[in-house]
């Protein structure tokens, strides 16, 4: 008889972890200037999921950067990633988000805290700073959306 604290009754209501793979980019041509932010989603065995661009109007490439993660956090959440792996070319962004670096820009600070906020809705995600060549796609959205602005 399985009663309400039978383990296998809990093992049904954990839902598998869903796992994805967020990259961001944002860019400004002029510092500030025109801004744009991609993000490219991918679930784990590496298959796009979704793309999202957004442009930020007249920013700087750090608030463009901030509103790549965000753009990408948001999608991670519409496709109900739970375990998130961020990966971006923005060393100050990653390093903040990591904790490691304080977050001192006042344009600055609201994304951030915006970005946290929704940190908190993952089971698990991790900041990694990756080289730009590696960032290509989430760089072309970008550059996208500024060419369209």
């Amino acid at each position: 008889m399985n009663t309400l604290f039978d383990s296998t009754n809990a093992k049904e209501s954990t839902p598998k972890p869903l796992k994805g793979i967020l990259f961001g980019d944002g860019g400004s041509r002029g510092n500030p200037g025109k801004a744009g932010a991609g993000a490219v989603l991918y679930d784990d065995k590496k298959k796009e999921i979704a793309r999202m661009g957004t442009f930020c109007g007249i920013a700087t490439n750090n608030v463009a950067e901030y509103t790549s993660l965000l753009t990408g956090m948001k999608l991670a959440l519409d496709h109900n990633i739970t375990d998130l792996e961020v990966r971006m070319d923005s060393k100050l962004a990653v390093e903040q988000m990591k904790g490691r670096w304080k977050v001192k820009h006042p344009g600055l600070k609201p994304l951030f805290e915006r970005a946290k906020v929704l940190e908190e809705k993952f089971q698990k995600i991790t900041f990694k700073h990756i080289p730009r060549e590696k960032n290509k796609v989430a760089d072309k959205i970008a550059n996208e959306v500024m060419d369209r602005n």
